[in-house]
């Protein structure tokens, strides 16, 4: 493609580039069309049917009738040989005039002109586009009749021999043989409607009973050469055959060009589907359209790829898909294709390569098959009912069937059509839609027919209330776009490592309902082009889509201006709707420019003579160049017409420049997804290269989104490297891990043999999982799960959970909430990630090579091994950080859990007399109270996932005489995940024992991976400074002779705790975890408070007896009574009293429940209290200046301090409104 201007005469500013015949080959005969045979041959060896009868080689099939037969057809004839700016490939406009390739009918068939369209998108993603009428012409050639005539004999011979008979027949002598051809316009914008018009008269011309009024080639010469491309904002008369063409094009402020009625669109899917469709093209899904009708296909395609609007579709984009060509389905990519249904072909059996992912349209049965998770697009219920409203207006329903009344040939032809094609070729014959206002009486009179500009109206209104949303939801972006490089240049190559939009405060920036929508969206490649083009703006001219979505930004921040910063979750209609289409009916009723007329060209006289119902032979030498410079377009400056050619294709701005869009591949990351297909050439070696391309684009996708992983969840390593925000939320995670689930089904759907399933990965693991179980009656299975019950000489341990890909098949197997493949694919792939076994899981999966081989195809990812070595390289690089994917999703099967009770034998009882008890609580729930078997320290049990466990409530009855307990931890371990969670203790429980306890309640921190050899070394007595508060202190006087904290370091400590507290609550609520750890744990409130209250302490012992802050507490309660006994109506003294009688009923309710916790337990639980309450800054003062105080602690002790008291109000009166939510393990049993 050259990156000169185009010259005088050039096709840049020319309305179309090729005028195309195309039909059978009277010198070559009919030849089979190889590659549709290959392609049923395929379809028959999927399906494991026989092709003895029809070998890929002779692409001959006796059971079929001559007449339904796919034979080759061959371009005829194009004019200009070839356009420098528009290279004309051969064989893709063949097969996209032709897809099923030459059809033959008799006299008894149904011969109708049929109208179709298609584009192709070329390698640098820029697009041209064709018109095609197909129409059918009497074979005069006697060699072509006798080949049909003996084809037919072949096929009868074979219908007595057993098949059954199809209907077809045909005798040479009886019958009149007809076979297609096409005419196609090959035009750089798809002006549909214009190409039909000036199509069908060019065929109206050949079969009418009166020749032209002009030979062909004056009609076709002035198309190419003499009428322009109308500029930007203006309209265009041309002239056919009979009637004037007109055409509009929109200006640089306006909606871009779009012909294709969405009227059909509505009305072939319902607004209901068509909105589904819509949101799974936003988010880059596999979409396939299927249709026995091509330009039904078209119409859907350009119909929803129009409406997304200011984004544009980035990927694989094959509006019609030959049936040859069906191989392009395995590509491992986003893509949006439309696949040709062949008449009562059931669904069912269509065969697909991959539909893990895949939205599935089924246009002419109204139906849309939707992938698993599927996101809703936001406020959908009001969006269908605001479009609903417009189709209302255009006497149309939402439903996509018109109302009784409104039915019209065109909507009959559409529903009576059985065969390929099409929709009735004759515009005359269609009735307009009615008008939705009385202006159909409007003067002057439009230049076209009332149903084509009400198509106009209706296109603008839908296509802007779509713009309104994205408008509405993208009003300030802006503001979250980072902008960090100084130029261009550096900005280009460093595009990769850099982050161009603050995703995690634009999502925190929206209303919850539409997070699961725009947490995927903003993922997608059209998001990351966009926001590159914005970036891009601020050095070079701004994209042509992106400056007419800016200018609407700013006409809505006009319009709210009294609360430009508000932003509001109520849904908001489009309020241009009433102007939106003045523009349109401007330039339709004004026509802008005319063309020059037809005219004589200097022909041969004797050829192209007119032959009714024959398309002539046109002369070449007349059509093979154009004048030099006969009208004002072609002598416009060479700068005017490049900028024409830009706005033709406004998404491809400075494609010149070579190094630039090499720069911008590469820094976008397009070259993930592979370049658009070819379809020209077909050669073994070339579909080698795609499939290598694809392999490509595989790894580095895999090795984006592993990075994208491990950025967002590295935390502060990630900042000062650049990388923006430090913490990825919840809703940013589960959409990087479903992104990833959809890259490993993509993965392992490359290069299928043979499918089985929606999950190609699912299905490769269910025949691993068969190979091995037959394997495990050869030898020892190597999955265990271990005994239900340990006795306690040997249960000083957690025994090993070993690593089984089996085993994790098996839960994820067991669990009945999951009902598909694809489900299970994904559950196994969380489950593999939280455990941190993914990259293990798939080696040994891939290990069995034979396996590989029998399931893939030389080519397929998974045989490619340095890149697949490569893949499971990036895939380990996960284990760097700890996922929850799997617990936090599937939170209502039910888990198996183990428990193991380690006690401090050197100090205490191994085996007890009392009955123990245990009692785990989590995020999502508790186990409740369970009774531990006697002498046995270690259980399993199975309850409902408990998410992320927290605490762990232990106690007994202290019942025989061996009661007393000293125990050192509690280990709890997930059977599923292998996920182990510690609780420190290093207390007595027991009466008459350190604070006689018979119930503690122990905090829990999750264990790093260990080894074997290091499991026993962390299950003895914690460090002191790992324990939780209950594990601190044995009591006050043990701390005598030992180091304390000073004051500053209690005071920080205070100031830690609190802060940790702040930072909770003001996270997403989804992303906060758990608040008993803020409370209860090391480093929590609850330890810096006991601090404080230890602080000069008087360590003295009354009768030998430990002296605890509990007691401490209860002598302030015995002063607090007594002095409320006193009358007294001073108002201070009013709120002092209430405030110690508050304190003295919590303080009682916690002795009095029916529990048996210890002193220390009791003082966790009344600080809890308080700050759920909001009553720690009331109770602090009051203890201060209680007398007991006086006499229990020293003269430097902080609660003797008033300016200690007062900084220590402060700082707890920070958290004062905040809600507390305590676990249930905290508040059992009391009443206050």
């Amino acid at each position: 493609m050259s990156g000169a201007g185009p010259g005088p005469g050039s096709a840049a500013c020319r309305f179309a580039h090729y005028f195309v015949l195309c039909g059978v080959d009277a010198d070559s005969g009919l030849e089979p069309d190889e590659l549709a045979v290959l392609s049923q041959w395929l379809e028959a060896d999927r399906h494991g049917r026989s092709q003895d009868a029809a070998s890929p080689p002779s692409g001959e099939n006796f059971d079929q009738s001559p007449l339904r037969r796919t034979f080759k057809s061959k371009v005829l004839a194009h004019f200009p040989q070839n356009v420098e700016w528009s290279p004309f490939d051969q064989d893709a406009v063949n097969m996209l005039c032709m897809p099923k390739g030459l059809s033959f009918r008799t006299q008894a068939d149904p011969r109708e002109p049929q109208f179709h369209s298609f584009l192709i998108t070329r390698e640098d993603g820029s697009r041209t586009y064709g018109a095609v009428l197909t129409f059918f012409e009497e074979v005069r050639s006697r060699q072509m009749c006798a080949a049909m005539h003996t084809l037919y004999q072949m096929h009868r011979a074979e219908q007595r021999a057993g098949a059954a008979p199809d209907g077809d027949s045909y005798d040479v002598g009886r019958d009149t043989l007809f076979v297609s051809k096409s005419l196609c316009l090959v035009t750089p914008l798809p002006f549909m409607r214009a190409c039909r018009r000036f199509l069908l008269q060019l065929h109206r011309a050949v079969a009418g009973p009166q020749p032209p009024p002009l030979p062909l080639e004056s009609y076709i010469h002035n198309v190419l050469y003499e009428v322009p491309l109308p500029p930007p904002g203006r309209s265009l008369k041309f002239h056919g055959v009979y009637e004037p063409v007109v055409c509009q094009r929109p200006g640089p402020g306006e909606l871009p060009l779009c012909d294709y009625p969405l009227r059909e669109a509505c009305e072939l899917l319902g607004l209901e589907n068509l909105v589904q469709l819509f949101t799974c093209v936003l988010l880059e899904m596999q979409i396939l359209l299927y249709s026995q009708d091509f330009q039904r296909l078209m119409t859907v395609a350009e119909g929803v790829t129009t409406l997304l609007f200011p984004f544009q579709w980035q990927h694989v984009y094959v509006p019609i898909l030959p049936a040859s060509l069906l191989h392009f389905l395995d590509a491992p990519v986003p893509y949006l294709m439309g696949l040709q249904s062949k008449e009562g072909t059931d669904r069912s059996k269509l065969e697909l390569p991959q539909e893990a992912n895949l939205c599935f349209v089924d246009i002419d049965h109204h139906s849309v098959e939707l992938p698993e998770e599927f996101p809703q697009f936001p406020h959908k219920a009001d969006f269908i009912q605001e479009l609903s409203e417009v189709l209302l207006c255009f006497g149309l329903s939402p439903e996509g069937c018109r109302p009784r009344g409104h039915s019209t040939p065109e909507l009959q032809a559409l529903a009576s059509d059985k065969k390929n094609g099409n929709v009735a070729p004759n515009v005359d014959n269609m009735e307009p839609a009615p008008p939705p206002r009385g202006d159909q009486d409007r003067d002057p009179k439009p230049h076209c027919e009332e149903g084509e500009l009400q198509d106009h109206r209706l296109n603008v209104q839908l296509r802007e209330v779509f713009a309104n949303r994205f408008t509405q939801m993208f009003s300030d972006y802006e503001a979250f776009v980072i902008q960090t490089a100084q130029d261009l240049e550096s900005w280009l190559t460093n595009r990769e490592q850099m982050q161009n939009f603050d995703k995690a405060s634009f999502l925190s920036d929206q209303p919850e309902p539409h997070l699961p929508f725009l947490s995927r969206f903003i993922e997608t490649q059209m998001f990351a082009t966009f926001i590159d083009n914005k970036i891009m703006s601020q050095w070079e001219e701004k994209d042509p889509l992106l400056r007419v979505f800016d200018s609407r930004i700013e006409k809505l921040r006009l319009y709210n201006v009294r609360a430009p910063a508000l932003r509001t979750s109520r849904y908001q209609k489009c309020s241009t709707l009433a102007e939106a289409a003045q523009p349109i009916e401007q330039r339709l009723t004004k026509l802008d420019h005319t063309a020059i007329h037809p005219h004589l060209l200097n022909m041969k006289i004797g050829q192209g003579r007119y032959e009714q119902g024959f398309f002539p032979k046109l002369q070449p030498d007349v059509l093979a160049t154009g004048p030099a410079n006969n009208n004002r377009w072609v002598s416009r400056s060479a700068t005017q017409r490049r900028k024409d050619r830009l706005r033709q294709h406004p998404e491809h701005v400075g494609l010149d420049n070579e190094l630039r869009e090499k720069y911008m591949q590469e820094a976008r990351g397009l070259g993930k997804n592979p370049r658009q297909p070819k379809l020209s050439d077909l050669s073994p070696a070339v579909i080698a290269q795609t499939n290598s391309k694809f392999v490509e684009g595989l790894l580095k996708e895999c090795r984006m989104k592993t990075k994208r992983m491990l950025v967002d969840k590295m935390g502060h390593e990630a900042v000062e490297l650049g990388h923006g925000e430090a913490n990825i939320t919840g809703l940013e995670e589960n959409t990087l891990i479903a992104s990833l689930c959809d890259l490993l089904e993509r993965v392992w759907s490359h290069g299928l043999q043979v499918k089985q399933g929606k999950s190609a990965l699912w299905s490769h693991l269910i025949q691993f999982q068969d190979r091995e179980e037959k394997q495990e009656h050869l030898a020892e299975s190597p999955v265990t799960l271990g005994p239900e019950r340990r006795k306690s000489d040997s249960g000083t341990m957690l025994p090993t959970l070993r690593v089984s890909l089996i085993q994790d098949m098996r839960h994820i197997q067991s669990m009945s909430e999951i009902k598909t493949d694809v489900g299970r694919a994904r559950a196994w792939i969380r489950l593999s990630l939280e455990k941190k076994l993914l990259s293990q899981h798939l080696k040994q999966l891939l290990s069995n090579q034979l396996l590989t081989r029998k399931l893939y195809k030389r080519y397929a990812f998974l045989r490619c091994e340095e890149e697949r070595e490569q893949f499971l390289y990036h895939l380990l690089s996960l284990n760097a950080v700890d996922y929850f994917c799997f617990t936090s999703v599937f939170t209502t099967i039910m888990i198996p859990y183990r428990s193991v009770i380690i006690p401090i034998k050197k100090l205490s009882n191994a085996i007890i007399t009392s009955n123990p008890w245990i009692c785990v609580s989590g995020e999502l729930g508790d186990s409740g109270a369970m009774q531990i078997p006697k002498n046995l320290l270690e259980m399993t049990f199975e309850c409902q996932n408990l998410g992320k466990l927290t605490t762990v409530q232990i106690g007994h009855d202290n019942s025989g005489l061996m009661a007393k307990w000293l125990v050192d931890c509690v280990m709890v371990r997930n059977e599923i995940t292998g996920h182990t969670y510690r609780f420190p203790c290093g207390r007595w429980l027991g009466k008459g024992v350190d604070d006689g306890s018979l119930e503690r309640i122990l905090i829990g921190e999750l264990m790093m991976p260990a080894a074997d050899d290091d499991l026993a070394k962390q299950c003895r007595t914690p460090p002191q400074q790992k324990s939780p508060t209950t594990a601190r202190r044995l009591s006050v006087t043990s701390l005598t002779g030992k180091s304390k904290p000073s004051a500053g370091q209690i005071q920080e400590g205070i100031g830690e705790a609190v802060n940790n507290i702040v930072k909770h609550f003001h996270k997403p609520e989804k992303e906060r975890g758990s608040l008993t750890v803020l409370l209860c744990g090391e480093n929590g409130l609850v330890a810096a408070l006991e601090q404080v209250f230890h602080h000069g302490f008087r360590s003295v012992r009354i009768f030998q007896k430990n002296v605890f802050i509990w007691d401490f507490l209860e002598k302030a309660v015995a002063h607090f009574e007594a002095t409320n006994q006193i009358l007294d109506n001073d108002d201070d003294v009013l709120i002092q009293k209430s405030s110690s009688r508050t304190f003295c009923h919590y303080v009682q309710a916690i002795n009095s429940a029916p529990r048996s916790i210890g002193k220390d337990g009791k003082f966790q639980i009344l600080i809890c209290l308080g700050t759920r309450d909001r009553l720690l800054p009331q109770w602090i003062p009051l203890l201060a200046e209680c007398p007991a105080t006086a006499r229990m602690y020293e003269d430097g002790a902080l609660l003797r301090d008033r300016m200690s008291i007062n900084s220590l109000i402060r700082v707890l009166q920070t958290i004062q409104d905040f809600p507390f939510l305590l676990e249930g393990s905290l508040t059992k049993g009391l009443d206050v």
